[in-house]
């Protein structure tokens, strides 16, 4: 299969500016995460270093440079577009120099071709008042996942964590092409001076951060599954991922529990009867004075083992 497969890829952009004789691309031209793409780049940079240093630079590696400074020395009508290198598009002529955040047409192609996965769940459970989405993987630090397509996912924080914390002032991720890990922080955010991290609930490299949500934070409360996303990742590894998260009935099961844990927890602490029978609201953080920012993160965000 996997022959087949090598046989009808297209060639790596390496290849085609010239700067290597052979190689083919097996991961759809998602150079951050390709090892091949990161292990020329980090040669190309020695060299550029080397050769700062007035080195002679010999061997097959010492030729090496970026595919773009092969491609900046030819004439414009022989340097295409990186949408073209790629298949999206008949040939472009790239005037930019591969300076693409300079490029309107870029962002042109970004804005209208781009095809986004709408993430619309079929429907939405509500457990005591907390909205839980059908069809979405739930990590136990409140943060969840959804396949959009093949490796590629969406994650976020869900409902039940923005309803005890409330409204965010700021919310900060690594940027495009960081690997996030699963278990480990990823998202951070910060109200009023408090601050709390999110696990991510898959391990990945990071395609696009949803800039709405960095700009307007409090999307994250008002739409966390569709509109209020935080992430998408490539994930190479979904598969061995997804057997530590949960899904369907899990999911019910889980937030039922916590939802259970917190009215105690609150009738505890202020002497509220909480379980009586209504609705979850929202903001508790802001709403109950006297809680806890750190009691809450340790008892519900990062619980101990």
């Amino acid at each position: 299969m996997e022959t087949i497969h090598q046989k009808n890829a297209p060639a790596c952009i390496w290849m085609q500016a010239g700067a290597v004789k052979k190689k083919i691309c097996i991961k759809d031209f998602s150079c951050t995460t390709c090892r091949f793409d990161r292990a020329l780049r980090k040669a190309c940079h020695e060299n550029e270093l080397l050769q700062k240093q007035g080195m002679i630079l010999k061997g097959k590696r010492g030729t090496l440079v970026f595919w773009q400074e092969r491609l900046k020395n030819q004439h414009l009508a022989r340097r295409p577009c990186i949408h073209h290198m790629k298949g999206h598009i008949d040939f472009k002529a790239c005037t930019k120099t591969y300076n693409c955040i300079d490029c309107e047409f870029d962002q042109y192609f970004h804005d209208q071709f781009k095809v986004y996965t709408v993430l619309k769940p079929v429907e939405f459970n509500d457990i005591s008042g907390v909205s839980l989405p059908v069809g979405y993987y739930l990590h136990p630090g409140h943060t969840w996942m959804k396949i959009e397509d093949h490796n590629t996912v969406r994650i976020g924080i869900d409902d039940f964590a923005s309803r005890i914390l409330g409204k965010f002032n700021a919310i900060k991720t690594p940027l495009m092409g960081k690997q996030v890990f699963q278990g480990k922080n990823a998202i951070h955010i910060s109200r009023n001076g408090h601050r709390a991290s999110f696990f991510s609930p898959v391990s990945g490299v990071i395609t696009e951060v949803n800039s709405q949500v960095t700009q307007n934070p409090g999307l994250v409360n008002h739409d966390p599954y569709v509109d209020g996303w935080v992430l998408s990742l490539y994930c190479p590894n979904l598969k061995q991922d997804l057997k530590q998260l949960m899904f369907m009935d899990s999911n019910k099961s889980f937030m039922n529990r916590e939802v259970d844990r917190l009215y105690t927890f609150l009738e505890n602490e202020t002497q509220l009867a909480a379980a009586d029978g209504g609705s979850l609201g929202s903001d508790l953080f802001g709403n109950l004075p006297g809680l806890s920012w750190d009691r809450l993160l340790k008892l519900f965000i990062h619980k101990d083992p």
